[in-house]
Parts: C-alpha cells; sequence; structure tokens
C-alpha cells in the first residue's frame, strides 16, 4: 500500500501481520501433503496438527476444528442441505446458503428477535454483523435456541479473537478478518456428527488438501493477540461523535458494537459518490461488505433494519486495524467534511 493511502476497511481484509508472515514463509519450506504417508508427508501433517492445537489454546476452544478454504464453504458445510434459518442481517454467504426461507427479523438497532424455535433447525445468528458492528447477544439467544430443541450455527468471522466465542453448536472462522492469510476459514464444534461426511481430509469431512502454511499463519495471527482493541473503542468513539457534529448519523448508535466497525450515513450522497470521492483523497472504506459492495442495491442489512432505499444508499463502512491512529480518524473526519460542505453549498 503506498504511504499516503489509508486504509479504513479491515472488516473486509485486514494486512496479513509481520509474525503471520513469517511462519507462513517458514511453513512453506514444509511443502509435503499432511496426508501422505511417507517422512515429509508426517512432518508436515505434525505441524498442522500443532497448528490446529495452539488455536485451539488462543481462542479457548478444546473442541473440533475443521479447516476450510474459507468461510464461505465452512458456512456452506454447515448449512447447505439442512434445514436451516437465518437472521435478516447475516452476510450473503450466508442467506445463500440457507436459501428463500423466512428471516429472523431484527429491530431497528439490528438485535435479533427469535420467536418460536423448530426442533432440529439449525439457527443461523452472526457474532458480530460485517456491516454495522452490532454484536448479537448469543448468551440470551444460544438457550433460547437449544430449549426449543434447535441448533445455534454463529458466524464469528468478524468477532473471533476480539469477543469470547459464543456457547453455540457451530462456529465459523475467517483468517484473514484478523491479520491471517486470505483464503483459509474454519469450523469449531463440539459433534462432528452436525455435518455430512463427504470422505477426503479433515476427518473425512471436507475434500481437498489442507493448506499448511495458512493454517499456520492462522495459529500467529491468533497468538499476536488484540491488545489494541481498547485504543480502536476510543478511536470508533471519537469517530462517531465527529460524525454526528458534522451533521452524519450513526448506524446503529445505541446497540453494543464491535470497537473496530463504524457505519455512518451522509445525508444526500450516495454512497458510491462517496466511495469515489474517499479513494481520490487517498482513502480505502466500503459500503456494506466486500462481497457486495460493487453493486448498486441497497444493503439488505440496513433495510432490515428498517432504513428506506435512498437512506440505506448513504451509508458507508469504516472499519479499523491494529495500526489505526488518531491521526487516520482525523484525516477520515476532514474528508468527510470537506464532502458534505461541497454537497451543501452545491
Amino acid at each position: 500500500m503506498k504511504p499516503d493511502r489509508l486504509y479504513l476497511d479491515h472488516a473486509a481484509t485486514t494486512p496479513v501481520l509481520p509474525a503471520v508472515q513469517a511462519a507462513m514463509a517458514d511453513a512453506l519450506l514444509r511443502w509435503a501433503n499432511p496426508s501422505s504417508p511417507h517422512g515429509e508427508g508426517r512432518a508436515a501433517r505434525a505441524a498442522l496438527e500443532d497448528a490446529r492445537k495452539r488455536i485451539g489454546r488462543a481462542l479457548g476452544w478444546d473442541g473440533e476444528i475443521l479447516f476450510t478454504s474459507g468461510a464461505s464453504e465452512a458456512i456452506a458445510l454447515a448449512l447447505q442441505g439442512f434445514d436451516a434459518v437465518a437472521s435478516a442481517v447475516e452476510h450473503d454467504a450466508v442467506l445463500s446458503a440457507v436459501g428463500e426461507e423466512v428471516r429472523i427479523a431484527v429491530d431497528a438497532e439490528g438485535i435479533v428477535r427469535i420467536g418460536s424455535i423448530a426442533k432440529g433447525r439449525r439457527y443461523a445468528i452472526q457474532q458480530v454483523n460485517n456491516e454495522t458492528g452490532v454484536i448479537q447477544p448469543l448468551e440470551e439467544l444460544g438457550p433460547i435456541v437449544r430449549e426449543g430443541g434447535g441448533l445455534l450455527v454463529a458466524d464469528c468471522s468478524q468477532a473471533a479473537g476480539k469477543l469470547p466465542l459464543p456457547d453455540a453448536d457451530i462456529i465459523i472462522l475467517s483468517a484473514h478478518k484478523l491479520g491471517g492469510p486470505p483464503g483459509l476459514g474454519a469450523l469449531l464444534m463440539r459433534d462432528l456428527g452436525l455435518l455430512k461426511p463427504t470422505g477426503g481430509q479433515e476427518k473425512g469431512y471436507r475434500r481437498g488438501t489442507e493448506n499448511l502454511p495458512a493454517i499456520v499463519g492462522l495459529a500467529a495471527a491468533l497468538e499476536a493477540g488484540f491488545d489494541w482493541l481498547e485504543n480502536a473503542k476510543r478511536l470508533r468513539a471519537e469517530l462517531d461523535l465527529a460524525i454526528e457534529a458534522a451533521g452524519g448519523e450513526v448506524v446503529a448508535k445505541i446497540a453494543p458494537r464491535l470497537a473496530t466497525i463504524g457505519s455512518y450515513r451522509m445525508p444526500d450522497v450516495s454512497a458510491s459518490s462517496q466511495l469515489i470521492s474517499f479513494d481520490l483523497a487517498g482513502i480505502a472504506v466500503s459500503a456494506g461488505s466486500a462481497c457486495s459492495s460493487g453493486t448498486l442495491k441497497a444493503s439488505h442489512v440496513l433495510t432490515a433494519m428498517g432504513w428506506d432505499a435512498q437512506a440505506a444508499g448513504e451509508v458507508v463502512r469504516v472499519s479499523f486495524g491494529p495500526q489505526t491512529s488518531e491521526s487516520d480518524i482525523g484525516r477520515f473526519v476532514a474528508a468527510w467534511k470537506a464532502m458534505r460542505e461541497r454537497v451543501q453549498a452545491a
């Protein structure tokens, strides 16, 4: 990234940490297939299983961990072909896996409101929303789902490492959201019987050679820790106040939100126009999730929260990483104000 560029789109993908790069470079020297029976394969397998244990320790998880090619594949394994329903604000990959089933509604702050529970059904409820940062009360929703005989599938792609893992039946992780490499996801579960075995690798539940360097990289990313989150919380609060003072609107202002994500509306300025202006100013932000931000459709997350199409189309997402600083926030706010003033003067 050029030194004059400011990257504030960490919820899409955060840069690979230096410690992760080093760990992956070392792992590339063990290039053998971990499923091969020869000595080189056994050495690769030993490194893979060591990384699996390290990931479990870093997350405080003593159950099963299965590696996938990303969160989208993990979501498909957990939901496709099962009787599943999703909250109305889930990631597009979850909604695609579930199909056109009626969604679980949310309130104006984006908090899930569960009604009746169907026995044996899978309820996909994210821990943190990828567009708004809203934290779902899974400590309350989980028991409701279980008491009704359902199963809780928690997409923790944005939250893993930053918040304690929820007490869910299936948990989904994504490495590139937390300083690990792209192209790696994971499924965490207590009971492997909740999946359909397909043969192949990962105890027979997923086909494809394991990506050893990426798995080692995920372990290194989690072990690097998240001691920068308190600073992110302070910076996000500062940004919230500055945007409101400049005539903007904070999305889900009173809801509990992850410190690293904020979404903001600039009235009368489309998100697409904002993205172009910010990019010309050397600032990278996004509108909605990275998987859908190239489209012009209104965010399904905001419309589920009751926003009309015009207002929803005026929201951009700002997301922080370990290196985000107070001067970065000041630069973004200055660009935001300048854009807003140009519109008002027109």
